[in-house]
């Protein structure tokens, strides 16, 4: 059984440009999320990481397409047109339709603009030829058209009779396919026609979006784009031309949709009925075990809180928070001249540039803040200038009208069964804690402000129902649709500790107090197919896995359900860190839930709150242990007991594809042992330790390579 492919990767680096990978993730996400996770990737991670088992569409953007070439050229672009022969799919947008054709000619005749040459990838087999419409001009509107263009139904018979045959699509810079009809004998289909005269000889047709299947894998390339939502267009970013560009784009919005979806369908992907809209980020509860001692945080933060005309904000590094006290809860959070205080702080959701209208400052920024409970009209969100605002709880748990998809009552009556189970002394994990709905992440949250992290306690921790920007290791991302379960725990672990309970450790027991926590929820529930796989993914069988053979299951019959991801730092005598875990609990897609584990064993669904203290005190039990005993014989084999490699054979590519047999981890830094193979896999006494930070794994296929 193959991996699930669940990931639409979206390249950022070398030759993108911010705004069309911006627009792309906006579009995708709203088409695709959560069937499959749209994230953004870097040319180091294409290059390095083994991202094509899992990735259903590689998506390039549009920006300039030798930034590309520079990046990719040779060992990228082979890895790229591997994976779409073997049956992924490629979408290009404008630069990344001029980069996915066998020739690029752009402007040829202007030696100041001219890009001419031969391309790699060759998905196209011909030319794509620009400009088709003349004006362009690098990062300005002033070349801004809105095209009409003519779709092809016979290609793409997902979209319905009722949908218009013509739209208008944002165009600025983008080519032609040149004599895409001649060659459709080489499989290239058109799937949508400039109606216009064109600026360039375009040959026997006025191809703008072009398909080809290639090998058992597609690709589409446009030269305009279509993923570009008229809501996302700031009118006043161009001259009046590109206003009404925008108007005319909008005018016939909805057969743009239409027409992503059936080109997503095209390319094998399931694609949402309806759009999934854009979530607005919500307030955060602060709440304790014992009431009381939220007053204590409270108190703790007062050397970096700002007060302005009495409301109280912290300015960490990369956010800002308004602490909404009791008196001014309910009040629509209210916010005064804060931009003049605090300039890097917005208080709304648009990106959009003020308008030129004379409104006073202290108006607009009381009008954003009063508008960040919307959606407001689904535009894209810079999560990181969106004021985060916290509520603290000093006298009571927050009641089931403010936090409808968390129960505080439930969460902490449960931390308090779990832990009196337990042999802890004195229980710090969980006993504190941060709640939203819809976060940015609960990782990034308290990582990246270490002005408020340095105040919070031991155990504190952060947890939501959804979160929008979630971190995954190394460039990864994790996204969290509701129905997940993700919190991040703060740490502090003395350095006196260093040599005989290693930091590196804590990513181990972490994924051993998921299962635990997990496999103790409640009898029964200790049947569940969960395993943990190197170095910090959690993996479960699939509910679709064959029967196993001779009484074992193949790895490949596991699929991911979760991660794990550690952030640390240091000063004075003690490692700070930043634990994060998101697991899916409750939603099936894009793999497996362990709800659905559960139902297959016939056991009922998990409660989010109980499951977040169960895990909670799994985790502090093991971690207090660990600081006591370190990394030995007993955390070692309960480990080993969950772990999906045991003697699973390994080729190591930067050795030249020696054979090695995995044997386990070493109990000093938590190196990955692997013993050497030779002849009849015979082992050669020579054992790799290898770590997890450079070094690239692909376990599934057998692979692990040397990063560099």
């Amino acid at each position: 059984m193959a991996s699930r492919r669940m990931n639409v990767l979206v390249y950022s680096g070398n030759g993108s440009t911010s705004e069309s990978v911006h627009h792309t993730l906006y579009t995708l996400r709203r088409l695709l999320s959560p069937k499959y996770a749209v994230i953004p990737i870097t040319g180091e991670t294409l290059l390095k990481e083994p991202w094509t088992a899992t990735c259903a569409l590689i998506v390039f953007p549009g920006g300039a397409d030798l930034g590309y070439c520079r990046t990719l050229d040779g060992a990228g672009n082979r890895k790229i047109t591997q994976f779409v022969n073997r049956g992924g799919s490629y979408l290009g947008f404008c630069a990344g339709g001029y980069y996915g054709s066998a020739r690029c000619e752009f402007e040829v005749d202007d030696k100041k603009m001219a890009v001419v040459g031969d391309r790699e990838l060759g998905f196209f087999p011909g030319t794509c030829r620009g400009l088709a419409f003349p004006g362009f001009v690098y990062q300005s509107e002033a070349g801004t058209r809105a095209v009409e263009l003519e779709i092809n139904r016979s290609a793409l018979p997902s979209i319905k009779d009722t949908v218009p045959g013509l739209f208008r699509s944002y165009y600025n810079g983008g080519g032609v396919f040149v004599d895409a009809k001649k060659l459709a004998e080489r499989g290239v289909e058109i799937l949508a026609s400039f109606k216009e005269d064109l600026h360039v000889d375009s040959g026997d047709s006025k191809a703008a979006v072009v398909y080809r299947k290639i090998g058992d894998g597609h690709a589409i390339l446009t030269g305009p784009h279509p993923e570009f939502a008229p809501i996302n267009l700031n009118k006043s970013n161009g001259p009046p031309s590109y206003a009404a560009a925008i108007d005319a784009i909008a005018a016939s919005d909805a057969t743009r949709v239409a027409f992503m979806k059936a080109c997503l369908v095209k390319l094998g992907l399931q694609v949402n009925e309806e759009e999934q809209p854009v979530p607005s980020l919500s307030r955060l509860h602060l709440t304790a075990r014992t009431p009381s001692d939220v007053a204590e945080i409270l108190a703790s933060w007062h050397e970096v809180t700002t007060l302005i005309d009495g409301a109280e904000y912290v300015q960490a590094e990369n956010d800002t928070f308004h602490v909404e006290r009791a008196a001014t809860w309910g009040m629509g959070s209210l916010v005064k001249a804060v931009t003049s205080v605090l300039p890097d702080a917005v208080s709304g959701n648009s990106k959009e540039k003020p308008s030129p209208e004379d409104t006073p400052p202290k108006e607009k920024a009381l009008e954003a803040e009063s508008s960040d409970d919307s959606t407001s009209g689904d535009k894209i969100i810079d999560y990181d200038k969106v004021i985060k605002r916290i509520v603290p709880h000093e006298k009571m748990l927050p009641s089931g009208r403010e936090t409808p998809s968390f129960n505080h009552d439930a969460y902490y009556a449960n931390l308090a069964h779990f832990q009196s189970k337990s042999d802890i002394d004195e229980p710090s994990f969980g006993t504190h804690l941060l709640y939203g709905e819809v976060v940015t992440s609960t990782n990034t949250i308290l990582e990246k402000n270490p002005k408020l992290l340095n105040t919070l306690p031991q155990g504190f921790t952060a947890t939501a129902t959804m979160q929008v920007a979630g971190r995954g290791r190394g460039s990864n991302v994790w996204l969290a649709p509701p129905g997940s379960l993700m919190f991040s725990t703060v740490i502090r672990h003395p350095i006196a500790l260093t040599a005989s309970a290693p930091v590196i450790f804590v990513q181990y027991l972490t994924a051993l107090a998921f299962v635990k926590g997990a496999k103790g929820y409640a009898p029964g529930y200790d049947r569940l197919p969960i395993k943990l796989k190197w170095p910090n993914d959690i993996y479960a069988l699939s509910p679709t896995a064959p029967k196993p053979t001779n009484g074992r299951h193949s790895n490949t019959d596991f699929v991911k359900i979760g991660g794990i991801l550690v952030n640390s730092s240091y000063s004075g005598s003690e490692y700070t860190l930043v634990v994060g875990v998101g697991i899916n609990v409750a939603n099936p897609s894009p793999t497996t839930s362990l709800n659905q584990l559960a139902a297959k064993e016939g056991l009922k669904a998990f409660q989010m709150e109980k499951l977040l203290a169960s895990i909670l005190v799994e985790f502090e039990t093991l971690y207090r242990r660990f600081c006591a005993k370190g990394w030995d014989r007993e955390a070692e084999g309960a480990y080993y007991d969950g772990w999906l490699h045991t003697n699973q054979i390994v080729e190591l590519e930067a050795e030249g594809g020696v054979r090695a047999r995995v044997k386990g981890i070493t109990r000093d830094w938590g190196l990955l042992l692997a013993e050497e193979l030779g002849w009849e896999d015979r082992p050669t006494g020579k054992i790799w330790e290898l770590q997890s930070d450079s070094n690239s794994f692909d376990f599934f296929k057998g692979l692990l390579k040397r990063k560099v």
